[in-house]
């Protein structure tokens, strides 16, 4: 973690932090990050955080309240997991509702792999600087819905995805920032468990998730503990991902008003051994030319790989966004049965059954702005890759 800033409150007109103190309340920010998957360090540098009461408002417009970071903020964000927080700052802000949150990253510059401001290291590869759209200089635009009470602090965390905001540009040697960020609000709540540490912890990830969409995701510490919290009050299913190893899912896990402890490390989790396979493809555009037709690669798509469990749930296994150049993708996935357990308390040791209809059988989604999502199966039971292509029309 990073030493802290000084930070600078700066105040807009209409929606800012212009009340009276009987009137105002604090507004607390940090950051967090979600696993980046091969990558050794995410570097990103913060400017400032800017919120406004108005979810259309622009820029230019009246009403913001910016904490400036001074100077800027140049945050590892592969630290930032299992729980871990960089604390942004607070500031004082007008009793009311806030409903859009904008994080504004510095342009990069240096030439050092400790200077450039936003950079990316892939896994056992050199420090490259991550090219960040012009668009990123007023701000990532997020929106939030942050109450913020007269007197009482409303504390709010950004959880950034570093593996969905990174995004390769074919065979340049170039990477591109594309942040995905969500507001989530800093209750003590979560789960928390052990992994046995035979796992390859470095490939690792264990996600909390609800009707297959994924809310959260870490990774396990060197002693195979995890710890995903700032999840509401509701029921989940954890998703455990490891590299030669079948995926493990445990329902039913209820979170109330503290955080659910799932094991402890004499309980901990062992999955069995699974070879793994390929599922690669692209995701093109087709378009009519005179009397013949042009493909060309879609490269606004994301893509998404899901399992549905026999008697349910539907899980989700990874999400990327395709290459920025040639419109491409690939998981590395399971081809054994996943195994499934439901969890009753802490004392009660999870009991893991292979679902064998479900083994190397994958659905594969893609979706991209503007255009309906297509669904294909992707089936590597074998233990051979499979190609999977989606393509649009204009």
């Amino acid at each position: 973690m990073l030493g802290c800033a000084a930070l600078v409150t700066a105040c807009g007109g209409g929606g800012g932090g212009g009340g009276t103190a009987a009137s105002q309340g604090t507004l607390r920010v940090a950051l967090t990050d979600a696993p980046a998957c091969g990558y050794d360090h995410v570097w990103v540098t913060i400017e400032k955080v800017s919120v406004h009461q108005s979810s259309s408002a622009a820029e230019a417009d009246a009403g913001w309240t910016d904490l400036t970071l001074s100077p800027a903020r140049r945050v590892d964000l592969l630290t930032l997991t299992n729980g871990v927080l960089e604390e942004l700052g607070s500031t004082p802000l007008a009793a009311g509702r806030y409903s859009q949150i904008r994080l504004v990253l510095a342009g990069n510059s240096g030439t050092g792999s400790t200077s450039v401001a936003n950079a990316v290291q892939p896994t056992g590869g050199p420090v490259i600087p991550l090219s960040t759209p012009s668009a990123q200089q007023s701000g990532l635009k997020l929106q939030a819905h942050v109450d913020v009470a007269a007197g009482q602090v409303a504390d709010v965390v950004l959880d950034f995805d570093a593996c969905k905001s990174i995004v390769k540009a074919g065979n340049s040697g170039n990477y591109i920032l594309k942040p995905v960020i969500s507001v989530v609000p800093r209750v003590v709540t979560g789960l928390q468990g052990f992994v046995t540490t035979t796992l390859a912890l470095g490939s690792t990830t264990v996600s909390a998730q609800q009707d297959g969409v994924t809310l959260r995701t870490t990774v396990p510490d060197a002693t195979g503990r995890f710890s995903i919290p700032y999840l509401a009050t509701g029921t989940y299913t954890l998703v455990i991902a490891s590299e030669g190893r079948a995926t493990g899912v445990i329902t039913n896990l209820p979170v109330g008003t503290s955080s659910t402890a799932i094991n402890g490390t004499a309980t901990a989790i062992v999955l069995p051994a699974s070879s793994m396979a390929d599922v690669t493809g692209t995701v093109s555009l087709v378009s009519t030319s005179g009397s013949g037709t042009v493909t060309t690669a879609l490269t606004d798509a994301v893509v998404s790989a899901s399992q549905a469990l026999t008697g349910g749930p539907t899980i989700l296994l990874s999400g990327q966004p395709v290459d920025s150049t040639l419109g491409t993708y690939r998981f590395h996935l399971p081809t054994g049965a996943p195994v499934k357990a439901a969890y009753t308390s802490p004392a009660v040791p999870l009991t893991f059954v292979a679902d064998t209809a479900a083994a190397g059988k994958y659905s594969i989604k893609a979706e991209a702005p503007g255009r309906a999502a297509q669904t294909k199966p992707a089936d590597i039971s074998t233990g051979v890759s499979a190609t999977v292509n989606f393509s649009y029309g204009p």
